[in-house]
């Protein structure tokens, strides 16, 4: 009765650490990893951009997961609209390490040569976005994201 009652306990603590395991993954990084990346946004993006409101550049909420150049109501350069696609966070990696190397002709100017310093603004926008299906190719955004809860 004892080894029954043993395996039973065993089994239960392994599923319980593989749930919290989950639940880690899930809830992304770490809240230091966001606060780090919220300051940098405000210190490095503030001067023009906003989480929820259109300033010099468009506003961020649900930046990452967007179509380029989609925000209703801001006026794009020509060469943001052309670029297209989607702003993942390798892309956002990409246009914040040379705006003008990805997209010459649009109005933002930035570099950023810290890939840290890339990484935690990133980490920032990713925690004020919608969460992406597993399979973000072929689903819509529109219908099938749901907040981070």
């Amino acid at each position: 009765m004892r080894v029954s009652l043993f395996r039973t306990s065993i089994r239960s603590g392994s599923l319980l650490f593989a749930g919290l395991l989950s639940m880690a993954a899930w809830a992304g990084k770490a809240p230091d990893d966001v606060a780090a990346g919220q300051t940098l946004y405000l210190n490095t993006c503030g001067g023009c951009h906003s989480v929820d409101t259109d300033r010099i550049g468009p506003r961020h909420r649900n930046v990452v997961g967007r179509a380029v150049a989609s925000v209703q109501g801001y006026d794009y350069s020509p060469a943001l609209k052309k670029l297209g696609g989607i702003w993942t966070p390798a892309r956002l990696d990409q246009w914040l390490s040379g705006t003008q190397n990805m997209a010459p002709g649009s109005k933002m100017y930035i570099e950023l040569d810290d890939p840290d310093v890339r990484r935690s603004i990133i980490t920032y926008l990713q925690s004020v976005s919608l969460r992406a299906p597993k399979n973000s190719r072929t689903a819509s955004p529109s219908r099938h994201w749901r907040k981070r809860q």
